[in-house]
């Protein structure tokens, strides 16, 4: 079993620091809400790396909120449902598509310059969007330029204190109450910190697979954290797969934005013809999971491991200006964008899961606080629709600052925490450990799935629990024991779940199955997984 912490450790006898708001993380998560908590709150913001280190940094394509007048709330509420095959939460969409175009402004009022034409904001489609609603900056840079305004804006704030290099090991709770978290310090040494909330922005868990579009930080800490602490943890078996990241020998999987099959980009095989169509009425546009086994349909047709993606039918002007940061990445592989066509392959991007949160952000454990991928909201159900997350982020951490805001100080002390002294030092490099689970998640819990292989990544994956006897105390070292932790909820939620739906498909049970899954698997640590119906879920209608 998964210990409660990956420390033994006298709280009592650590350094202790008083924050009245922690929060972990600096994607848009993260930094959004420490600057709006600290409207009326001293906030302590911890990263693992610096300001600028997270998933958001990478994100191209834009943020989708309802701003033309050609839009509604009512069409982006059903193209989010639909894209999330049955499993959204409606209140929790309906929350996102009514407050996230007060997001955008708000985002523009931090400084956050999204491209505009003829003086309007410039709006571009993605896949399963039905009306052109995403908001983009410097044309495929948008996560670039909101955390760099972001940041900006944090570093800045008198009421905002930011610990870079700092790594949240556990979070500290008492009776089902959060009262802070545990900290190691750039120099190993540890601090105990409380505060009346803690929010975990702390992103996904993109490093579970070999091929992924996530930067290195993406080690699922904070669902890890969340777990171990007993908060429930929900959908983990939903991994979103990116259709298109670059395949070229020396170059990383960068992301080939779904913007560019936004603006009529095509998938080609390595014979040269289209195959969308045969997959999908909406074609290329079709939701990302769709194209992802297309995809791999397609390669494993023609033994081949890639496809192309081709917008050559558009100027080099219109590419250069549209796309300028892809541009330049595939150029500096010998790739022109405006005249080759681009390798693409699937790669590991999003995780619809996380920590089952209620419409104001909270977690089954009262004074913890969830935002951002790191959550599980109810608003991407089985699938995320495109460019929905950065608008989640806002639109939760606007309500997460609103729900603190009435909090009182837990007025509570430390105990020192109870388990098994651990002596035994890790014997293999953690570097080497975490390429081998990745290694099995790609091959057993990847874009297909089968019973035969979720049971033989299962017990690979527990092979490696000896891990938690050990006494761990570096970065790399927790890392991979927060990703061993999701690799097993990922892995058991896939072989629990005989259907397909969004992005889980099992080609034993190719199917979708309403009349037996229409349900949510839900994980605690003490109880393990329970099946949860649509309608018990909070805030379902």
């Amino acid at each position: 079993m998964i210990p409660r912490y990956l420390i033994d450790e006298d709280w009592a006898r650590l350094p202790s620091y008083q924050a009245e708001v922690i929060v972990v993380g600096v994607g848009i998560a993260g930094l959004f809400t420490a600057i709006r908590a600290a409207e009326t709150a001293k906030v302590l913001l911890i990263t693992k790396k610096s300001l600028m280190d997270s998933n958001t940094r990478y994100a191209q394509g834009g943020i989708a909120a309802v701003i033309s007048k050609e839009d509604s709330p009512v069409y982006h509420r059903e193209d989010t449902l639909h894209a999330g095959a049955g499993l959204c939460d409606p209140a929790a969409v309906d929350v996102l598509v009514e407050e996230g175009p007060q997001g955008v402004w708000d985002l523009i009022e931090l400084g956050t310059q999204f491209d505009r034409e003829n003086g309007e904001l410039a709006l571009t489609k993605e896949g399963a969007h039905s009306r052109r609603r995403i908001l983009h900056a410097n044309g495929d840079a948008t996560g670039y330029e909101i955390v760099r305004a972001l940041s900006e804006k944090a570093a800045a704030h008198p009421n905002i204190e930011v610990w870079e290099e700092h790594f949240a090991i556990d979070l500290l709770t008492d009776e089902d109450e959060c009262l802070g978290v545990l900290v190691q310090k750039p120099d190993g040494s540890r601090v105990t910190v409380l505060g009346k909330a803690t929010i975990l922005c702390s992103g996904g868990t993109g490093q579970l697979y070999r091929y992924t579009t996530n930067p290195a930080v993406a080690t699922g800490d904070g669902i890890a954290m969340a777990y171990r602490a007993g908060a429930a943890v929900r959908d983990m078996e939903f991994v979103q797969f990116h259709p298109t990241a670059l395949v070229y020998p020396g170059a990383p999987r960068f992301l080939i934005s779904e913007a560019l099959r936004g603006e009529g980009a095509v998938l080609r095989n390595i014979h040269g013809e289209r195959f969308m169509d045969r997959y999908d009425l909406q074609a290329e546009l079709a939701p990302r999971d769709i194209v992802a086994r297309a995809i791999v349909s397609e390669m494993e047709k023609t033994r081949s491991t890639y496809v192309y993606i081709d917008i050559t039918h558009e100027t080099e002007e219109m590419v250069k200006h549209r796309f300028p940061t892809i541009y330049q990445t595939c150029l500096e592989y010998g790739l022109d964008l405006a005249t080759d066509w681009i390798p693409v392959a699937p790669a590991a991007h999003y995780m619809m899961g996380g920590i089952a949160t209620d419409l104001h952000g909270e977690t089954t454990i009262r004074r913890l606080f969830a935002c951002g991928e790191v959550s599980s909201t109810g608003v991407h159900g089985a699938n995320r629709l495109a460019s929905n997350s950065l608008s989640e982020a806002i639109v939760f951490g606007r309500r997460i600052v609103e729900r603190i805001r009435g909090l009182e100080p837990h007025g509570r002390s430390l105990y020192p925490a109870s388990g098994t002294p651990r002596s035994e030092h890790p014997r293999q490099a953690f570097i080497e450990k975490r390429l081998k689970l990745q290694k099995i998640m790609l091959r057993h819990v990847g874009v297909n799935r089968t019973a035969e292989g979720l049971v033989k990544g299962l017990e690979e994956l527990k092979r490696q629990l000896p891990i938690f006897d050990c006494c761990l105390t570096k970065r790399e070292e927790y890392e991979f024991a927060n990703l061993l932790t999701c690799a097993l909820l990922t892995t058991s939620g896939a072989l629990s779940r005989e259907e397909s739906r969004g992005g889980h498909y099992r080609e034993d049970f190719p199917e979708r199955d309403d009349r037996t899954w229409f349900k949510h698997l839900t994980f605690t640590r003490e109880n393990g997984l329970r099946e949860e119906a649509i309608l018990d879920v909070v805030g379902a209608e």
